[in-house]
């Protein structure tokens, strides 16, 4: 199984040992994006994986394959570009003190690139599996445009497609999220993340007639299949749906656990407690255990358990990936 994912990777920087930005002398460099962190769990995992992106003409861009390389990821098509490389600024989280993420990506060189001449069938053709997120949508128009033209050219190869929505209020709003990734779904197979505030609500209040407005956004297993079942209803092509429910008694302290949705039934996976050293990337580390164990076959009690274990591993490790 050979395995694609698009998207930006940037340049992280975080104070060391909790403190805060406005007090801090020093910063940790390290690379992260959505998509990038399912590719490089992927790959560690043992599978065929190649990242997709427009990195700057500069050390700053050699750095970050580097980073891909070290870590067995192919990076065969990546553009390199003028322009700037993506940073976000992480202040992380102790006790009852929550992280805190600053980006400044606007206009970089992934974002303002022009992937008008971009041959994305030419691209995918050698792959199974590509793998996308709603962060990059929300980056420009530019790659409003890369998100259309790559996950039809996917659809017409026969590739498996899987789509996180991640959603982040910071880069675009409720409204704007909702149009383009309702838009994406009759192309996905592979469905990751759902919120109750996101995607399944159109400007009709869409329901698939048992969809109530009151289901929390930590459902029990019979609130979530209800959920599972109007999306499935309004979107027969999705093959499987997973989402992982968080519980946060304190930011040193959280819980998971996880929905998935297959053939028809939805399963529980055991809700795991653990200590948080990194949360960043928790949630790309469970979107890559459920690709990992759909992969390989995994029964869906095993999946959705495969799940929730490799997003609480990814909190004890250093880094997005």
């Amino acid at each position: 199984m050979r395995f694609i994912a698009i998207g930006e990777l940037m340049l992280r920087l975080s104070p060391p040992n909790y403190e805060k930005i406005v007090t801090t002398h020093d910063f940790i460099v390290n690379y992260g994006g959505a998509e990038a962190n399912v590719a490089v769990s992927l790959a560690n995992l043992g599978v065929d994986s190649t990242f997709f992106t427009v990195l700057p003409n500069s050390d700053l861009g050699k750095s970050t394959i580097n980073y891909l390389k070290s870590n067995d990821v192919h990076t065969k098509h990546i553009i390199k570009a003028d322009g700037r490389m993506g940073l976000y600024y992480l202040e992380e989280g102790i006790a009852v003190r929550a992280s805190q993420v600053i980006y400044d990506r606007e206009s970089s060189a992934f974002a303002e690139y022009d992937y008008s001449d971009v041959d994305f069938e030419d691209i995918l053709k050698d792959y199974d599996w590509l793998h996308l997120s709603g962060i990059t949508p929300a980056l420009s128009y530019n790659c409003r445009k890369l998100i259309d033209k790559a996950v039809k050219a996917a659809k017409k190869l026969g590739l498996t497609v899987s789509f996180d929505p991640n959603f982040r209020s910071t880069l675009w709003s409720w409204e704007e999220a909702r149009e383009f990734c309702t838009a994406c779904l009759p192309y996905v197979d592979v469905l990751m993340g759902i919120e109750p505030y996101h995607l399944w609500k159109d400007e009709n209040n869409y329901s698939a007639g048992d969809v109530k407005d009151d289901i929390p956004f930590q459902p029990d297993l019979e609130q979530q299949e209800v959920v599972f079942n109007a999306f499935v209803k309004r979107y027969p092509n999705l093959k499987c749906i997973a989402r992982h429910v968080r519980y946060s008694p304190s930011c040193s302290e959280n819980s998971l656990k996880a929905y998935l949705w297959y053939e028809g039934k939805t399963y529980e996976s055991r809700k795991l407690t653990f200590n948080i050293l990194d949360r960043v990337g928790g949630g790309d580390a469970f979107v890559s255990g459920v690709i990992y164990a759909l992969m390989q076959k995994f029964t869906p009690e095993d999946t959705v358990n495969f799940g929730v274990a490799s997003s609480a591993i990814k909190h004890t490790l250093h880094g997005d990936g």
